[in-house]
């Protein structure tokens, strides 16, 4: 189309003098020879008169079906220079139009009447590949329904033929023989090197998780459930997470299958696994079970004597030394602050010792490449239990030993709770949470900033303390663990071996 403007328009240059001439002396000029005059509508050239212009090629009359389906009808000039070639335009699905074009008289255009061509064609065309298309499609997904319709029949023929027994249970028995106990399993993996303090290997874990049995609800957190199971007749712990808490899970589990992780002072991992269709989700922890439950539920409904007083105390603070040391070598183990230490998180073993739980916030440190490894989960610890740097938000998350001094102030709060149920002199006191006194039962930030944070306060110590050495010795500890600044608390390490010290004028053995 634009080949065809621009000809027109330099064939309407051409003899546009001669116009001007003939004009001036009729009003229907005479062609010159060899010249050809043709009606124009809508292709005029700009000095053109009367709808007429002159080529020393065709004149044409062309019809075009516009944008909305309207067919506009166009007449003109066609210089010679390439107009046979455009008179044989023929029309093509892109766009319909029509051209005819004529030499043997002046005006000869004005008795053409061209028509645009019918769709029927085109339609045929487009459908029959449409057509085509579909039916190759359908015998293409025949063929691959056939085929597994075909995979799945012979699977099944082979499965009717061999014993009607589980698979799975086939699995398990080889995998855990018959008369293995939770101990004997874990005592092997040690000694065998396979796991090595970092837990049971994934088949087994799994191949357990399958085998549990629920007996009831123990607990409920803000996380999830605890239950007590069953495995081959042992009893274990189940923590079933909510599916908002995979984070948490996943962390959980990640620590504590951490490369020499295991210690006596550490509550005893045994599996992990995820239990679940599309519809729902169930995300197991499998740990030791301990019938005392938490040191919270154990210090409110008993009392202890110096000797059992530190014995909970000695055995926490172990398993905080542990979690919190860095074990060297080509397999060691990173240090791992807990960051949610609390009288809940602890648990009291049947012998009156105590192991740490719940690490689902634990971050780890790398030191080949100085990073803090802090979980991506939202929870962020327990309010009441905070040190001042966390409440005012001065804590500097990239130096690693902020967490473990954070973790130390947390555990001068739990000194105190057990300290005060221990019996002195026939006196004891009733079990209270930390800042009992001071703040409400469910404390917000606001409550704990200005408690902690502004006011600098901190639990108070019964008179009683003072006249009982043990209690006195305690009090000191634990104010060296809650201490404002974060440089001046004694490390895990420190309240270890004065603990140890104490058990020793005791003449307690550990």
């Amino acid at each position: 189309a634009n080949m065809l403007d621009a000809m027109l328009l330099r064939n309407g240059g051409k003899s546009a003098s001669e116009r001007q001439a003939q004009e001036s002396s009729s009003a229907v000029p005479v062609a010159a020879p060899s010249m050809l005059w043709c009606h124009c509508y809508h292709h005029c050239p700009e000095d053109s008169a009367n709808n007429t212009c002159m080529t020393d090629g065709y004149c044409f009359t062309m019809v075009e079906e516009e944008e909305g389906g309207q067919p506009v009808l166009t007449a003109g000039c066609l210089g010679l220079a390439g107009s046979e070639f455009q008179c044989r335009d023929t029309w093509n699905a892109r766009s319909r139009r029509a051209l005819e074009c004529c030499t043997d008289q002046d005006y000869c255009n004005r008795n053409l009447h061209p028509t645009l061509p019918p769709l029927v064609s085109s339609d045929f065309g487009d459908s029959s590949i449409q057509y085509m298309a579909l039916s190759i499609s359908i015998i293409v997904c025949s063929v691959i329904l056939a085929l597994i319709l075909l995979f799945c029949y012979v699977r099944y023929k082979r499965q009717e033929s061999q014993p009607h027994y589980s698979i799975d249970l086939e699995q398990e028995e080889t995998y855990i023989p018959p008369g293995e106990s939770l101990k004997d399993l874990i005592e092997h993996s040690r000694s065998v090197g396979s796991g090595s303090g970092s837990g049971l290997p994934l088949l087994v874990q799994r191949t357990i998780a399958k085998q549990i049995q629920m007996v009831k609800q123990i607990g409920k957190g803000r996380y999830g459930e605890v239950w007590m199971g069953k495995w081959r007749g042992e009893r274990v712990a189940v923590k079933v997470f909510f599916t908002t808490e995979e984070e948490s899970w996943f962390r959980e589990t990640e620590i504590y299958q951490t490369f020499l992780m295991r210690h006596d002072n550490i509550l005893g991992f045994i599996a992990a696994d995820i239990k679940g269709t599309g519809s729902w989700t169930q995300l197991y922890l499998i740990t030791d079970y301990h019938e005392n439950g938490s040191l919270y539920d154990y210090l409110k409904s008993n009392t202890l004597d110096v000797k059992a007083l530190l014995k909970v105390a000695y055995s926490s603070i172990s398993g905080l030394c542990h979690l919190h040391t860095e074990i060297y070598g080509t397999q060691g183990k990173p240090a791992i602050a807990h960051r949610d230490l609390k009288s809940k998180n602890i648990l009291v073993k049947k012998n009156g010792y105590c192991c740490i739980a719940d690490l689902g916030l634990a971050v780890k440190f790398n030191s080949d490449t100085n990073e803090v490894d802090i979980p991506p989960n939202l929870r962020v610890g327990t309010k009441r239990y905070m040190p001042p740097e966390v409440l005012d938000e001065s804590l500097n998350r990239s130096y690693f030993q902020s967490f473990i001094m954070a973790d130390m102030y947390s555990f001068g709060l739990i000194m105190w709770e057990m300290a005060r149920r221990c019996i002195s002199g026939g006196i004891v006191e009733e079990y209270q949470l930390p800042y009992h006194d001071l703040v409400p039962t469910d404390p917000s930030y606001e409550d704990m900033q200005e408690v902690v944070c502004i006011k600098k306060q901190r639990p108070s110590f019964p008179n009683r303390w003072s006249s009982d050495e043990c209690l006195r010795q305690m009090g000191k500890v634990m104010s060296e663990c809650w201490a404002h600044s974060p440089a001046s608390r004694l490390t895990a390490l420190r309240v270890k071996k004065t603990l140890a010290k104490m058990l020793e004028s005791q003449d307690i053995k550990l």
